[in-house]
């Protein structure tokens, strides 16, 4: 998983807020929830799961790491979005302080699980990863959605989908002043039930400068190489 940390409330209202979340009971179950969309409805989204929602049946108060298995810990957040709606959605459309609009990425897995990432919508509802769908996207996505498409297959190996994720980010950043540095990672293994990898690229970061200059440079080197149309006028 990959995010940015910038928010927009205005051309002169610019802040840095994490959108990458991790939960973790070790040897149990590791997850990660990336955000996009309006920040006061994820960080309520957030707070629900981390801190508990009763049990419609049994009335225990339950966090998102008490699920016993990646799908209903899909259902929980779901939920979880569900009650925030309940909460302030009506408050901000009285107020007119901007639409309920969030979705979240969930990835991870539970022991004795399989790893699974899903795409949660604003109406709590969500759709998984497949073979045919090997990643998921959610925020501003049409800037960086092309290079993921051409490149990221079922067999494309994790530290391939690293680096085409922060291309991809690169992109964004490039021509959307609304996503910026510093970016969160997390990457997880299947059946480690653990972290590989946590990690913040900084603006002045060496590698994803460098990587960003090479893309640059191999996007105009290639340009160059391709022949002009044949139907141009000489």
């Amino acid at each position: 998983m990959i995010a940015d940390t910038r928010t927009n409330a205005g051309i002169d209202n610019v802040a840095t807020f994490r959108k990458l979340h991790v939960f973790e009971k070790p040897g149990q179950a590791i997850m990660g929830i990336a955000t996009a969309g309006n920040l006061a409805v994820s960080q309520s989204v957030i707070s629900l799961i981390t801190e508990g929602m009763e049990h419609p049946e049994t009335h225990e108060r339950q966090t998102i790491l008490d699920m016993p298995s990646m799908f209903t810990a899909a259902q929980f957040v779901g939920r979880a979005v569900r009650e925030a709606r309940n909460a302030i959605g009506e408050g901000m459309h009285q107020a007119e302080a901007g639409t309920f609009d969030v979705s979240m990425l969930l990835g991870g897995q539970v022991a004795k699980g399989r790893l699974r990432l899903f795409m949660i919508y604003a109406a709590g509802n969500f759709i998984e990863a497949t073979a045919d769908t090997p990643y998921l996207q959610i925020g501003e996505h049409k800037y960086g959605k092309p290079i993921l498409d051409r490149s990221v297959t079922e067999a494309t190996t994790l530290d391939e989908a690293l680096k085409l994720g922060l291309i991809s980010m690169d992109s964004t950043i490039r021509s959307n002043l609304g996503v910026g540095l510093p970016i969160d990672i997390l990457t997880i293994k299947r059946d480690t039930v653990r972290l590989a990898l946590k990690y913040r690229v900084e603006a002045a970061e060496p590698y994803f400068h460098d990587l960003r200059e090479r893309w640059s440079a191999a996007l105009r080197a290639a340009h160059k190489a391709i022949p002009p149309p044949p139907y141009t006028s000489t």
